[in-house]
């Protein structure tokens, strides 16, 4: 088993932190390198190209199973679930899984008029029950590579008339999923998607579009463009959540997306969880069994205090709730796997 990414990529070390942080492709650094000597020539082409939003968007949409109109892009995650967040009238109870990402939960902790309550995410499903408005949870778990159970959970939340929202970053790009199931989806794109920060997607199902406000409207969100005064006339789908986008991030996501899109999600699942049950077999025989063993991330508990040691081993890894943290993808190989059961060794 290679590598899927081939020569798009220059790796020199054994990156093992797509979970922190994903490894830009040559195509992308090219795509940005070009924008910014543009920029630093002043040539007007350094501006940044708003068709480059457009394409992002569609090869997104393409990647999670929805139609564009129903992709909004923004900058960051927060920010984006924070539309969702305020739609909620006050007093309604938002479930989310025990000790899941930050971001994820704050926008709905800040307003203070919300009753927010959790549950192992074993029996997130479960826990949905009348009255719940909302159920937001990512599809895996950062600080382990736990999966979510995604049918059990939006059967329960359709049972009791809950909406669903999901964060997708720690799956989008590895771990086939189909965002027009669940009502709104986040994903930022500076991890599996390999893109820089400042790329965020939102999907919205139709009747979800309904409830949110564009908080975050400006001319990016019109349908007209006016450069002075007041939007009178937003975008009649998703891309009236639009955020005034980060040109040189998005000029990247091109690049980065259309490789995702000519490998194929599919075969990038089959490929980073081949390596991730090489590297648990491996573990197991170390006597360091990890939290997920069908996961493109990798846990082990309590050994998050290695991280320095395997640095120096040209080994990147992180360490998250005390976890020491692995996580694959298209361009790492069997090689990274067995250097890094070396250096733990």
């Amino acid at each position: 088993m290679e590598s899927l990414g081939g020569s798009e990529f220059a790796l020199t070390s054994t990156y093992l932190n797509t979970a922190s942080c994903g490894v830009l492709p040559r195509r992308a650094v090219a795509a940005i390198t070009s924008l910014v000597d543009e920029l630093a020539a002043g040539r007007p082409g350094g501006a940044g190209d708003y068709a480059a939003l457009g394409v992002a968007r569609a090869s997104f949409a393409r990647l999670c199973g929805v139609g564009e109109d129903r992709v909004a892009a923004g900058s960051s995650l927060a920010g984006q679930v924070a539309l969702v967040a305020a739609a909620l009238p006050p007093g309604a109870e938002v479930l989310f899984p025990e000790g899941d990402f930050t971001s994820l939960i704050t926008p709905f902790a800040i307003r203070g008029d919300l009753v927010l309550r959790y549950a192992p995410l074993k029996a997130l499903a479960d826990s949905v029950r009348p009255g719940t408005a909302l159920v937001a949870f990512s599809a895996v778990q950062s600080a382990d590579g736990r999966i979510a159970d995604f049918a059990a959970v939006r059967e329960a939340a359709a049972v009791h008339g809950a909406r669903t929202l999901v964060d997708t970053s720690q799956s989008a790009g590895w771990l086939p999923l189909d965002a027009g199931t669940f009502d709104a989806t986040v994903t930022c794109g500076y991890k599996f998607l390999m893109g820089l920060r400042g790329v965020c997607f939102l999907t919205v199902t139709e009747d979800a579009q309904r409830t949110l406000r564009p908080l975050n409207a400006g001319n990016f969100a019109s349908v007209d463009w006016p450069m002075y005064g007041p939007v009178e006339h937003l975008a009649p789908d998703a891309r009236r959540f639009d955020e005034s986008p980060a040109y040189a991030a998005y000029h990247g996501a091109v690049a980065s997306l259309a490789l995702l899109e000519e490998v194929g999600v599919a075969a990038v699942h089959r490929h980073v969880t081949g390596l991730a049950r090489r590297f648990t077999a491996g573990l197991d025989a170390l006597g360091l069994p990890a939290v997920a063993t069908d996961s493109a991330i990798v846990a082990v508990p309590g050994a998050g205090d290695r991280v320095e040691r395997l640095a120096r081993a040209g080994v990147v890894a992180s360490a998250r709730a005390g976890n020491l943290r692995f996580s694959f993808h298209l361009y790492n190989t069997p090689e990274h796997v067995d250097r890094a059961l070396d250096a733990l060794a």
